[in-house]
């Protein structure tokens, strides 16, 4: 589904007046509204527009949620204070898909015209390679705090799909949090503790938690990780994250659908990615979003680097400083892999992901060079014709 692109904020600090607590939108609190939001929305403000949070994309509209209006003669504002708008992003323009609005973006709203005039500047953003010849980038969720990735104890777990998971939520700047579904299923606690160490060793600096929807256990450690802030929930179709995401919300708004037998897989239940609010006293808000086929790496050298940490570490100690760790003297990543410190699978991992980023990375600055050349000879051939409108006809 693609979105469209309305016009960034400047971080820049010579745009922002610093504005009292209590002239914060109190019912936008609640979905992660803050002094520094308020900050960066202050000179829309001054020309009457109004801040929300888009919490759905469809087709160069979006869902947003808004304070609502107060004072005689607007009638009931409800008891969040606030209102879902339908708001025009407008034209695509932008050629570059990771501008585009997407769920979680923070908005500056024209309630005169029903559209989104510009996104305040993201904090986070979860990228991935798009399903495209152009190698185009594909925003997931923006603004996200916990990037909460369902991994299903229904079926073999598959590590490098995890790492491939990992490396995306690192790169955005959130944290990321890996959570075993379906751990009911699982009725051995050997076996069980024995699934979480492999997770474990997989995601060096995150914490593995393990919940069951069936049972609900597990599920009230999950809800106060996340309580609070803004989380994104991805995982594989038949990975539990609807069932995961009702137990969360305290409801069942998402729907649900029965998973195969013959290879654990289901259909997507989630079609769209959606922001939901959590209930309170914990708060925050969820977004949910479809079943990942592909987890393509979108620029995510430092995602990768991150979850395998252990390997840069050792890379630190080789004698050449571009050491490919393929047969190299003195590599004391393969002196690793032969003493068993270092598993041969992550080493496998960690070079198929690095290079899949290097490809991706030279085909899209490769692409960028040539919309930047379309975008300067177009520029040249309007100058020409600018110049020849001027001078009038030849004679």
């Amino acid at each position: 589904m693609k979105g469209h692109p309305v016009a960034s904020a400047s971080a820049s600090p010579l745009f922002f007046s610093v504005l009292p607590l209590h002239s914060l939108p109190a019912p936008l609190a609640r979905y992660g509204w803050d002094a520094a939001l308020a900050e960066a929305f202050a000179p829309y403000a001054a020309d009457g527009l109004l801040p929300g949070r888009i919490v759905r994309v469809d087709r160069g509209l979006c869902d947003a949620v808004v304070p609502a209006p107060s004072g005689p003669g607007t009638g009931s504002a409800g008891a969040a204070g606030l209102r879902t708008v339908r708001a025009d992003l407008g034209p695509v323009s932008d050629p570059d898909p990771t501008r585009w609005a997407c769920t979680g973006d923070w908005i500056a709203y024209d309630p005169d015209e029903r559209a989104v005039r510009a996104l305040l500047p993201r904090r986070t953003a979860v990228l991935r390679s798009a399903s495209s010849k152009r190698s185009d980038g594909q925003v997931l969720a923006a603004n996200v705090d916990h990037v909460l990735i369902a991994v299903s104890l229904a079926a073999e777990l598959d590590l490098g799909r995890a790492e491939r998971f990992l490396a995306l939520a690192w790169e955005s700047g959130a944290q990321p949090l890996v959570v075993l579904t379906k751990a009911d299923l699982v009725p051995d606690p050997a076996t069980l503790a024995h699934l979480v160490a492999d997770v474990e060793a997989t995601a060096p600096g995150v914490s593995v938690l393990t919940v069951s929807a069936a049972t609900g256990d597990g599920v009230d450690v999950l809800t106060a990780a996340v309580a609070g802030g803004t989380t994104v929930l991805l995982g594989q179709s038949g990975a539990g994250k609807s069932t995961l995401a009702n137990s969360l919300l305290g409801s069942e708004t998402q729907t649900v659908r029965t998973i195969r037998d013959s290879d654990g897989k289901g259909r997507h239940t989630t079609t769209t990615r959606d922001l939901l609010p959590l209930p309170l006293p914990g708060g925050g808000v969820l977004i949910d979003t479809p079943g990942l086929r592909g987890v393509g790496l979108w620029d995510a050298e430092g995602g990768v680097a991150q979850v395998f940490s252990e390997i840069e570490e050792l890379a630190g100690d080789c004698r050449f400083h571009d050491c490919a760790h393929t047969a190299e003297p003195g590599c004391a990543v393969l002196a690793a892999l032969e003493d068993g410190t270092l598993q041969e699978r992550r080493l496998d991992s960690y070079r198929k992901l690095i290079r899949e980023n290097e490809w991706i990375a030279s085909r899209t600055d490769a692409r960028l060079r040539a919309e930047r050349r379309r975008v300067w000879k177009q520029r040249q051939a309007l100058g020409k014709h600018l110049v020849q409108r001027k001078r009038g006809p030849q004679r």
